[in-house]
């Protein structure tokens, strides 16, 4: 007998935050995922506790709410919404440069909140990630790159996580790192996940609101341990969505969702 699990994860807040009508896209963010058969999102860059309200409230189907207190918002932008309850729920930072890093002071500040968020689930035992790793704003991921040996640090973290517990794990986010990357095929390697979309992912951020010269990657996952079975992928808000003020896209990313199998005596 096997359990089913519908998640799905999306970086909510992306695009110029001037003029980007944020409270209306959280709007229509939610009342999508309220109407949808999802059992589970994973949510990034929910950075303002007014932004999460817009969320709750157009989510009343979405009654589990799962993310660390932090002064302003969630911790590390990271919320997980759930129709399922939890058992139990955990943040953790992601390893941060050094000031000698080499890497612009900015990037230093954003480290100190990129983070990863855990919920386990009451019925099946089954783990979700939610994770945000910090940007790599050069959009090279080759290995003399300058932001690769914090990625590399970041995404280490992760694959320890987990592997220290055998439990049937599923992890979502948005990445910052290119598929293609030898990054991401060492976090593969390392952790043994699978990919729900077997490497077919197109890219998962608008080219129109990337920097002049850079190329669209694919940059947010889905990932599962191999004791989960995938039977179904879908892409989320590809295309310009109607909003009271005209349409526009709803993010800078394109949502991911998979629908999943897993042993039902899971349960640790």
């Amino acid at each position: 007998m096997a359990s089913r699990l519908t998640v799905a994860t999306l970086n909510t807040r992306g695009l110029p935050l001037k003029g980007s009508r944020i409270s209306e896209r959280f709007t229509a963010i939610a009342a999508h995922f309220n109407a949808s058969e999802i059992d589970l999102v994973c949510l990034q860059e929910v950075f303002a506790y007014r932004h999460l309200t817009h969320l709750r409230k157009g989510m009343p189907s979405f009654p589990h709410a799962a993310y660390r207190r932090s002064v302003v918002g969630p911790a590390g932008g990271l919320v997980t919404l759930s129709r399922l309850r939890f058992a139990g729920t955990a943040y953790a930072r992601l390893p941060r440069p050094s000031r000698h890093s080499g890497l612009p002071a900015r990037t230093r500040l954003n480290a100190l909140h990129s983070g990863m968020l855990t919920v386990r689930l009451s019925d099946s035992g089954v783990r979700v990630i939610n994770i945000h790793p910090t940007a790599n704003t050069d959009g090279n991921w080759s290995e003399q790159n300058r932001f690769r040996q914090l990625q590399h640090d970041q995404l280490t973290a992760l694959a320890q996580a987990v592997k220290a517990d055998s439990s049937p794990t599923v992890v979502c986010g948005d990445f910052n790192v290119a598929q293609a990357s030898t990054l991401h095929s060492d976090l593969r390697h390392q952790s043994g996940l699978q990919d729900t979309f077997n490497a077919q992912c197109p890219p998962t951020y608008h080219p129109k609101y990337l920097a002049p010269g850079n190329n669209p990657h694919c940059i947010d996952f889905i990932l599962t341990t191999k004791d989960i079975e995938v039977t179904a992928t879908n892409l989320l808000f590809t295309d310009h969505q109607a909003l009271p003020t005209g349409p526009t896209h709803l993010s800078d990313h394109i949502g991911l969702s998979a629908q999943l199998h897993f042993p039902s005596e899971s349960t640790p």
